[in-house]
C-alpha cells in the first residue's frame, strides 16, 4: 500500500465509493510547515481516541499500523489512551462547528492518515496544516505550567496533544 500513482478505493459506512490518488510518496512530500512529531502508527500504537477511531476503516491503510495499535472496537476506551484520559469530543461536536471535511467525515487524524500515504488536496491540506500549527498553543502552556518530565501535569491536555501528532512525552 502507498504507492505514488494508485487510486485508493475506501469501503466503509462513513464513505461508500470514495476514492483517492496517492500523488506523493507515502510518509514523504510533506508540506514544510507541516512536521508532525509522531506518524499515524505511532500514534495508533500509544494510544489515541479511546482506540475506537480507526476501527471501522483499516482496511484502507497499511495492516503494519495496527500490528500493535491500543484499539477497541467496540467503544472508546479511555484507558487505552496513553494518559488513560479521555480527551476527545465527539464527532458530532466537530460536525457541529463545521470542522468536519465531507472528503475526511472523521476529522483531522484521518485527514493526516491520507497525507501520510500521499494524498494531496491543496487547499484542504492548507486548512488542516493550519489547523495543527494552531493546536501547538497547547504544547505551549505545558511548558509554562508544568516541570519537564512532568506526566502527571494536564494529562488531560497532553493526551490531545498526542492526537495531532505533537509528542507530548517530550515536554
Amino acid at each position: 500500500m502507498g504507492t505514488q500513482g494508485q487510486t485508493i478505493m475506501v469501503h466503509d459506512k462513513m464513505q461508500s465509493g470514495y476514492s483517492y490518488v496517492l500523488s506523493a510518496p507515502m510518509a514523504r512530500d510533506f508540506d514544510p510547515l507541516f512536521t508532525p512529531d509522531l506518524t499515524p502508527p505511532e500514534m495508533l500504537e500509544l494510544g489515541v481516541f479511546g482506540g475506537k477511531y480507526m476501527t471501522d476503516c483499516a482496511d484502507e491503510f497499511p495492516a503494519s499500523w495496527f500490528a500493535n495499535a491500543r484499539l477497541s472496537p467496540e467503544c472508546s476506551d479511555p484507558k487505552l489512551n496513553w494518559f488513560e484520559v479521555d480527551a476527545s469530543q465527539p464527532l458530532s461536536e466537530w460536525r457541529r462547528k463545521g470542522w468536519l471535511h465531507p472528503d475526511d467525515p472523521r476529522g483531522w487524524f484521518q485527514w493526516y492518515c491520507r497525507y501520510y500515504m500521499g494524498r494531496r488536496v491543496p487547499d484542504e491540506d492548507q486548512r488542516q496544516i493550519k489547523r495543527w500549527k494552531a493546536f501547538a498553543r497547547h504544547a505551549a502552556q505545558l511548558r509554562k505550567f508544568c516541570e519537564p518530565g512532568d506526566m502527571q501535569c494536564r494529562r488531560r491536555q497532553r493526551q490531545a496533544l498526542l492526537h495531532w501528532a505533537y509528542d507530548s512525552r517530550l515536554i
